[in-house]
């Protein structure tokens, strides 16, 4: 066999290898969560299962609000590699703050069912499943939608804010990376793998599967199209998605009605959850009480920025937060 055949064979293999591997940190491990909602404080707790799409479905905890009236209701989105469980307290808060509260769990992520890969546009699918789900609920008003998302969640919730949904009034991204070709430099760099060709390449490959250019999905460019006002909110010391990300995804918001809140904490551990709480929950009053987001729109399509809160409101003057 000549030198040349053996190079090519290697090649071959290598490769195969390589989109073996790929593939597989695409469809990240399920995590099964032990936690139990109603001993965590979600009050009148229900299991659901949601249809997704390609004949999927998705887990889910519903819980309505405690109040005889139509409420608004909030879905909340995991990130990568997460289940409903990480995201109980924000719910429970919400929850006694008057809102129904989604917490599904995205397609091989969970106990939801699992498909050939993972990846922010299914994620922005899955999301999509349970805004249908909440709109048709009896004790929601689908007129008052609101979604809340983390890390990889979080880039869903200004994906799907990006693409015009009807009765969806508010989102909050929580720990958002601002362009998947830097998250992937990062960790191509983390593992001594060179960008060119390699990275590139890689990359190339990862957009082939998702069937989506990564340039058409980042945050900071679905961002200045969000249709609705978006709260963005970011730890002071993250490490998985440093504070530059949310930073330069703020500064290129455009004419998007965006805010920025950074906290003291990690990726997804926060210093004062209280008061993180409570910034949310105030964004979200202020914005599902009135008029849907989309009259707020001129005839151009483009929506202002919000007034900033007043200096009063004490869930924006937490001394471990920063407003922009």
């Amino acid at each position: 066999m000549s030198t040349g055949l053996i190079v090519a064979l290697a090649a071959l293999v290598m490769l195969a290898l390589a989109r073996w591997a790929l593939r597989r940190g695409l469809t990240p491990a399920a995590e099964v969560p032990q936690d139990d909602p109603a001993a965590r404080g979600l009050l009148g707790v229900q299991t659901v299962w949601l249809d997704a799409p390609r004949g999927r479905r998705l887990f889910a905890w519903f819980a309505p609000a405690q109040s005889a009236a139509r409420a608004p209701a909030v879905v909340l989105m995991h990130g990568w590699g997460g289940h409903a469980g990480h995201l109980l307290q924000a719910a429970v808060a919400l929850q006694h703050a008057g809102f129904a509260v989604l917490l599904p769990e995205a397609r091989s992520h969970g106990r939801s069912d699992r498909d050939d890969h993972s990846s922010l546009p299914r994620f922005a699918e899955d999301l999509h499943c349970a805004l249908d789900w909440l709109a048709h609920r009896p004790e929601v008003d689908a007129a008052r939608l609101a979604a809340l998302g983390h890390s990889v969640g979080g880039a869903a919730v200004l994906l799907v804010a990006s693409q015009g949904r009807a009765g969806l009034r508010a989102v909050v991204s929580v720990s958002s990376f601002a362009h998947p070709e830097r998250v992937m430099r990062r960790w191509l760099a983390a593992r001594h793998v060179p960008y060119w060709p390699l990275g590139w390449l890689v990359n190339r490959y990862v957009e082939s599967v998702i069937g989506r250019r990564f340039a058409e999905i980042a945050p900071e460019v679905t961002l200045p199209r969000a249709q609705c006002p978006v709260l963005l909110v970011h730890g002071r010391s993250d490490r998985t998605v440093p504070l530059d990300d949310a930073q330069q995804l703020f500064a290129r918001r455009g004419t998007a009605p965006a805010r920025l809140l950074i906290v003291e904490g990690t990726h997804e551990q926060f210093d004062d959850e209280p008061a993180l709480f409570d910034a949310v929950r105030a964004f979200l009053l202020e914005h599902l009480a009135d008029a849907p987001c989309a009259a707020a729109h001129d005839a151009r399509g483009t929506a202002p920025r919000p007034a900033a809160p007043a200096a009063t409101n004490p869930a924006f003057d937490s001394p471990h937060s920063t407003l922009q």
